[in-house]
Parts: structure tokens; C-alpha cells; sequence
């Protein structure tokens, strides 16, 4: 996933991808940044600032295939510059300020014509962040949260019964998938293919599915601010097998 922040220079952009970042626990690109070291060979004429936003957008989308939320956040003043850069899943315009501290990019600059959110004047940066995890349908890292940790060799209807009684403890559960490929006969699936065979189910598309090392033990102090619970979920589903399931889709 990529969350693409802009707007002038002085906005406050950066401030609110660091906050947006940690609570989404997303790898944070700034463009200053990037410009002092990788991109350092470019000026800011429009040329040089198309080269940036496409350099930038190619850097977002190559850690987006390894599975990271990254933010992204940079003037990218003109339309030219935002096609380039290539088409974020969510787009957010710091819109608090008409002009920055730049003539050069005072005059070039463009409002947005299409975008996902839009922060106008008032609001804390972490009221910021909040209106934007909640219009992306975004997991919050700080809000409390449920985990539910397993193999999942496959995902199935018990894992999903006791899915649904995780989210009656918080409104948040995370599905931790323990790296077990080839550890056994019985783990046959790579993390991906865990992750497909849950993203299949309808009512888990937009889950928080994150992998874990192998989990063999957890070991906790006293007041620790948490409780680990087993949930009975009845005979019948208790009885589901995942060999058997395992063996019916040829796994």
C-alpha cells in the first residue's frame, strides 16, 4: 500500500506522515531526505522535480511488492509531476496553507483535482492522522488490539468462528501467522499462500494479516497490561481438522 501526502512547502506534510507512519507502522520516505543523498543529482526545475516524483513513486512501488505500507510525502506541485510518480492507493492533500516559502514553486504549483483526504487548518497532527486512517479503512497500531496467532495450514471456518470471538474482545484483531513452511508435513504453505487462502474469504479481505517468527513459547510478567484466553468454540468446530482439510484441496 502506498499513502501518497503533498501539498506546499511549510504545510506540515512531514509532520503528519512521521505521526501517520508510526500509527499505521509504515516505512516513511521523505523527499528531502531522498533528495540529499539518492536524488542529489537533481535541481528544481520541472524536469528535475518530474525526475524526483518518478524516482520516488518507483521507490514506494518496490517496497510495496515486498509487502510494506509505505508513505510517501513530497511538494509533487504540478499534475505532471503526480502522474509520474504513478497512482497511490490513497492520496492525502495537506491543504492548510496557498502558498510556501518557494516563489519557484508558488508559481508552478496546481491544486489536486482528485484526492482521498484533504487537511485543512485545526486540527492536531494526530487528529490529522486519525481522519486518515479512518476515511482509508486503516488499521490503527496504538488503538487496542486482539491477537490471533496461528499456523492457518489452511485458513478455515474454525479459524474463522474464532476470528469472529477475537473481535468481540476489541475492535481490532490482528492474525499473526507463525512461519512454520516445511517445518513439518503439516505446513506445506508459504506465508503468501496462507495470506491468499485468507483473503479469500469474504469476511476477511480487509484483515490485518501479519507474519511472525516461529512462536513456540510466550512468557509474560505480572501486570503486563494484557491476558492470553483460550476460547472454547463448541465440538463441532473444535472437531474441524486441518490435515483432513488439508488433504480435500490437495495441499
Amino acid at each position: 500500500m502506498i499513502i501518497q501526502i503533498i501539498g506546499q512547502a511549510g504545510a506540515g506534510k512531514t509532520t503528519l506522515a512521521i505521526e501517520l507512519a508510526d500509527r499505521i507502522n509504515a516505512i516513511h520516505i521523505n523527499a528531502d531526505k531522498v533528495r540529499a543523498d539518492l536524488n542529489k543529482d537533481l535541481g528544481f526545475e520541472l524536469s528535475d522535480r518530474i525526475e524526483n516524483a518518478r524516482r520516488l513513486g518507483a521507490l514506494a512501488r518496490l517496497l510495496d511488492e515486498q509487502g510494506q505500507t509505505v508513505v510517501v510525502d513530497f511538494i509533487c506541485p504540478t499534475q505532471e509531476t503526480r502522474d509520474v510518480f504513478g497512482k497511490p492507493d490513497f492520496l492525502v492533500w495537506v491543504n492548510r496553507i496557498k502558498e510556501g516559502r518557494f516563489v519557484d514553486t508558488n508559481k508552478m504549483w496546481q491544486d489536486p483535482v482528485e484526492f482521498d483526504v484533504e487537511i485543512l487548518e485545526g486540527m492536531s497532527v494526530s487528529e490529522e492522522a486519525e481522519l486518515v486512517i479512518f476515511h482509508c479503512g486503516l488499521y490503527d497500531w496504538r488503538k487496542p488490539t486482539t491477537l490471533m496467532l496461528g499456523r492457518y495450514q489452511p485458513w478455515h471456518e474454525g479459524h474463522h468462528a474464532l476470528f469472529d470471538e477475537a473481535g468481540k474482545r476489541t475492535e481490532q484483531v490482528v492474525l499473526g501467522v507463525r512461519n512454520t513452511y516445511k517445518t513439518s508435513e503439516k505446513d506445506p504453505l508459504t506465508f503468501p499462500e496462507v495470506k491468499t487462502f485468507i483473503d479469500a474469504d469474504p469476511k476477511m479481505r480487509n484483515a490485518m494479516v501479519v507474519k511472525f517468527p516461529n512462536i513456540t513459547n510466550i512468557v509474560y510478567g505480572r501486570d503486563v497490561g494484557y491476558k492470553i484466553e483460550q476460547v472454547k468454540l463448541g465440538h463441532e468446530i473444535e472437531a474441524i481438522s486441518a490435515t483432513q482439510k488439508r488433504k480435500e484441496m490437495g495441499l
